[in-house]
């Protein structure tokens, strides 16, 4: 096993808070990620779970007759408890083979007139399919809503991810470029539809002065730690701790239980997060350039796929994701770099039918894609703090393993 690095690297690049973010300040957060996206005006809400919780409350109005939700078998473990916390039933979509988007045929045989909304997930920064989700989804009479929750900042056609459908989403959580610590971002076309949103909003998430004290403590505690020297403390030590116990799920934090919050955001969050969000462009195009810079490198090591975008797309790069060739090489790699503080983890960790507490949640499912994906896939950390010398051990490690197993 490499000696652990002197200094943790994130898993993910988030935006750094200065102190001077941390003044008091105006409320317009979502008026200016609007803006710089391009968008029509933006709703925010207290996590990206709670975005989906509203769009999928409000579309529930619409068409109250269909209660299924189709979503990639390989995603977030919060999504099919949205659903299922909605009052509607997730439905399980398997993966194209050694990739993220749903598989065609899957994708048309899990949608039919019971189907409310189907969710093409922008995983990892990466642009998913849109446009057959669309077709689907039109011929079904369903909903689109773009999962953009890693993705905050990724372009398709020159205009912002969740745009295609009728609904988007992005995260504001910790570690996901802009944080407010935890928050989310609707995004809708239709005026009609925004207003909906809006309305639907007020009245299942009305402000809580208790969670925002809690949230406000926790943006103070991101603030302070989400740095090189603080990282050890908030998310190194409490990895290594996890690992030692067996509990994977635990490490990566995909350990979630019901009920999920739903409140508004106070002021000083907002204000927070619109004075950060000022180098929010700056340090997108810092992580993409950094990307350009470290791919070729990882492209050229034989039996490695680092997942890129479509032609005329242009994602953002919070981390690296790779597929390797097989679970062997996978967990080989990470035995020596999980715990040595290089960045390098695991996404979600498994496939949504083997998390034992989704049992009762989502339906036991024939997922061979999605499944190969969790034990093939591995990230490595884009911050700003990762340095071509660091980069160079993780790949002389893959290198190293590849050639061996």
């Amino acid at each position: 096993m490499l000696p652990r690095r002197r200094h943790e690297l994130p898993p993910t690049a988030g935006l750094p808070l200065r102190l001077a973010d941390l003044r008091p300040g105006p409320a317009t957060l979502a008026a200016d990620i609007a803006a710089q996206l391009d968008t029509p005006a933006l709703e925010l809400t207290c996590s990206g779970t709670a975005a989906l919780l509203i769009a999928l409350a409000a579309l529930r109005e619409l068409k109250p007759s269909r209660k299924r939700v189709v979503m990639p078998a390989y995603t977030c473990p919060l999504v099919p408890l949205a659903v299922h916390q909605a009052g509607l039933e997730p439905v399980l979509c398997d993966l194209r083979p050694g990739h993220y988007d749903m598989e065609p045929h899957a994708l048309r045989a899990a949608c039919d007139e019971q189907t409310l909304a189907i969710l093409p997930t922008h995983l990892a920064g990466r642009i998913a399919d849109v446009d057959d989700t669309l077709a689907v989804a039109n011929n079904v009479g369903a909903f689109v809503i773009e999962d953009a929750a890693q993705a905050l900042g990724a372009r398709r056609d020159g205009s912002s991810v969740g745009l295609a459908g009728d609904i988007g989403f992005f995260s504001l959580a910790a570690g996901k470029g802009l944080s407010i610590y935890e928050g989310g971002l609707l995004a809708a076309r239709d005026p009609e539809l925004r207003e909906r949103l809006a309305r639907t909003a007020a009245r299942i998430a009305p402000p809580s002065p208790g969670w925002e004290w809690r949230r406000s403590a926790e943006l103070l505690g991101y603030a302070a730690l989400y740095r090189p020297g603080g990282l050890r403390l908030a998310y190194g030590n409490p990895l290594r701790h996890a690992l030692r116990d067996g509990d994977p799920v635990a490490a990566v934090g995909d350990d979630f239980s019901l009920p999920l919050p739903l409140h508004a955001v106070g002021r000083w969050r907002q204000a927070v997060g619109a004075h950060a969000a000022r180098r929010l462009p700056a340090f997108i195009e810092q992580c993409t350039a950094r990307a350009r810079r470290h791919l070729p490198r990882l492209r050229a090591i034989p039996g490695v796929n680092v997942l890129d975008d479509p032609a005329g797309t242009h994602g953002t790069w919070p981390f690296f994701f790779l597929l390797l060739r097989d679970q062997r090489r996978r967990d080989a790699a990470l035995e020596q770099l999980w715990q040595a503080g290089y960045g390098v983890s695991r996404l979600f960790i498994h496939a949504l039918p083997d998390y034992a507490y989704l049992d009762g949640i989502v339906p036991a499912s024939d997922v061979p894609n999605a499944r190969d994906f969790a034990a093939r896939s591995l990230s490595i950390g884009n911050s700003g703090w990762l340095a071509d010398a660091d980069m160079a051990t993780i790949c002389d490690v893959l290198e190293t393993v590849l050639r061996r197993c």
